[in-house]
């Protein structure tokens, strides 16, 4: 009897070891089979569960934030960023630039002059487990500066969280009613990242690629072309760069769409970005063109700037015009995730700045700056209707769809295009018209549109005041395009773009690929060109009812090489 019992012990053991090697077995099965299409992760998940509190230490010459995940180090008291230390990389900005040259405000004012914004206090504004805010300051003199600076009052902001791998900063400029004319052409926030380490741009879905190196652009390895910001690359480090064009110009963006962009490092598959969660501190509205990244490896974050606009924008600053604005918050993020040969890190880290730019935008107004010039979402109000359109050939009332609705600063159908001072608040309206302006801040504005399909700029002749907390309910807004009499014929859509235009191949001589798709052709260098090259003995004739203006007619219009005279 005994010997039975120890022999069904050891068939129930062999059994239990046979499901227990089954079992396992088929687990790595199941991990090996979903594992291959798992792309690679952020090696940052989890970490605010187990975040260490935000730390302040200040020296004389230098404070530092750090909150495990990143270290902030600014030079005190100028207020220039120095040093951000992440995932073991000592520095991510470029280590060989002086302090006013890695992480640095500036302004381009009067005869073309930098200000880089150097302040002369530091203050601790918050300081607690979860987050530390400081404040560099300075306030101009006219009795001690002897216009060696801009004349404005500065006050720099930076803010470190717990749990959150990055740094947020915002600036509040002041001007005073004695404070002299000064033009301010452009204000922005400028990162020189680690030349050693970032090489690969990434600034939407396609346009990604490895950039060439600063060294690229010298005279012994390029080749200046029409305009010093563009190069043909000549001699490049990078062999496989050699015979492109890099111009910074040709990685601008809309401001409505300039919400991320940044650099990878691959050796430590390491990501820069810069994020922007509101436009409500950009100038000249939804449509305006502006900078990204570009060699350096530089990355931008602008506020005001002439580019594209020229100096239709307002940027004159009287003597007399008391002047306050908030430019930002905006987001400075780190993210890393595995490397592989593969590269598939890249991705990852793209998308995973994504998802971190739709958090942002979903915690705007941020709640945690403590200015009072930056009102949270309680102190902001909203704005609703619904716009129609009334073309007077047609007897019933069309539904504006996706049409770009908008507050700014009150002025003249279409002014928000070059009002550079206050702010603005834009949204699209849906598929019968209505839309929703949110999270507007208190102050006056007027009412402006644009309507896809229709030629002209609606403005509703009411001025619009925001209070804390209000709602203001516009009601139903009827926008009568400008016509003097029946359409004879028409030329393209309009729509504020040229994209259904022809748009000729660039010159293989002077090609950028980045630009080899079909929302970005029209920003290859030296296009310009190409119409005299295919319009040799005239000027392009387009026949009514007969030409096609998708292959018949030039995306813009551009000087004849012919002659002095504008194509038609």
């Amino acid at each position: 009897m005994k010997e039975k019992v120890m022999q069904l012990n050891q068939i129930h053991s062999r059994h239990h070891v046979f499901w227990v090697f089954i079992i396992v077995h088929f687990s790595l099965l199941l991990f090996s089979a979903f594992s291959a299409d798992i792309p690679p992760r952020k090696i940052l998940n989890g970490e605010k569960k187990k975040s260490r509190k935000v730390e302040l230490h200040m020296e004389d010459n230098r404070v530092f934030i750090d909150n495990g995940l990143v270290e902030v180090t600014i030079e005190n008291p100028s207020g220039h960023l120095s040093g951000i230390t992440y995932k073991g990389m000592l520095n991510v900005l470029e280590t060989r630039n002086n302090n006013n040259n890695k992480g640095y405000w500036d302004i381009v004012w009067d005869n073309e002059a930098y200000d880089k914004l150097a302040t002369q206090h530091v203050k601790i504004i918050t300081e607690t487990e979860e987050l530390v805010e400081l404040s560099f300051t300075k306030m101009w003199d006219i009795t001690k500066d002897h216009g060696n600076s801009v004349p404005l009052n500065v006050d720099k902001r930076y803010i470190v969280r717990r749990g959150v791998p990055g740094l947020y900063m915002y600036g509040i400029l002041e001007r005073q009613e004695d404070f002299p004319d000064a033009h301010m052409y452009q204000i922005r926030i400028a990162f020189k990242l680690n030349e050693n380490k970032f090489h690969f741009m990434a600034i939407s879905d396609t346009k990604q690629r490895i950039m060439p190196s600063q060294e690229d652009r010298d005279e012994s390895r390029s080749q200046v072309l029409a305009f010093k910001e563009a190069v043909l690359l000549t001699n490049p480090t990078n062999p496989q760069l050699k015979g492109e064009v890099d111009d910074k110009y040709q990685y601008s963006s809309e401001n409505k769409d300039n919400k991320v962009h940044g650099w990878i490092s691959d050796d430590d598959a390491v990501g820069f970005w810069v994020i922007t969660p509101s436009n409500e501190f950009r100038t000249g509205g939804p449509h305006k063109q502006d900078l990204t990244s570009h060699v350096g490896p530089t990355a931008l974050s602008m506020f005001v700037s002439t580019h594209y606009t020229g100096t239709e924008m307002d940027v004159l600053y009287k003597k007399g015009e008391t002047w306050k604005k908030v430019l930002g918050p905006v987001f400075m993020y780190l993210n890393s995730a595995s490397w592989d040969e593969a590269r598939h890190y890249r991705n990852a880290l793209w998308n995973d700045a994504n998802r971190q730019l739709r958090e942002e935008i979903q915690s705007w107004p941020y709640n945690f700056t403590a200015s009072e010039d930056f009102p949270h979402a309680q102190q902001r109000g909203e704005v609703n209707g619904q716009l129609l359109v009334r073309d007077h050939l047609d007897k019933q009332l069309m539904q504006a769809k996706s049409a770009f609705v908008g507050l700014a600063a009150p002025g003249y159908a279409g002014s928000w295009q070059t009002e550079g001072k206050g702010y603005q608040f834009w949204t699209q309206t849906g598929n019968t018209g209505r839309f929703t302006i949110k999270n507007v801040r208190p102050g006056e504005y007027n009412f402006y549109a644009w309507v896809y399909g229709f030629i002209g700029n609606y403005k509703l002749n009411l001025k619009i005041t925001i209070q804390p907390g209000n709602k203001i309910n516009l009601g139903t807004l009827i926008y009568d395009p400008p016509r003097n009499g029946p359409t004879l014929w028409e030329i393209g859509i309009p729509d504020r773009t040229a994209a259904e235009f022809f748009i000729p191949e660039p010159n293989p001589t002077f090609v950028n690929s980045i630009l080899n798709h079909d929302a970005d052709e029209f920003r290859q260098y030296g296009l310009w060109d190409r119409y005299s090259d295919i319009y040799r003995d005239g000027d392009l004739v387009f026949t009514v009812g007969v030409s096609n203006y998708s292959k018949d007619w030039f995306f813009a219009h551009v000087p004849s090489s012919k002659g002095n005279h504008m194509a038609d």
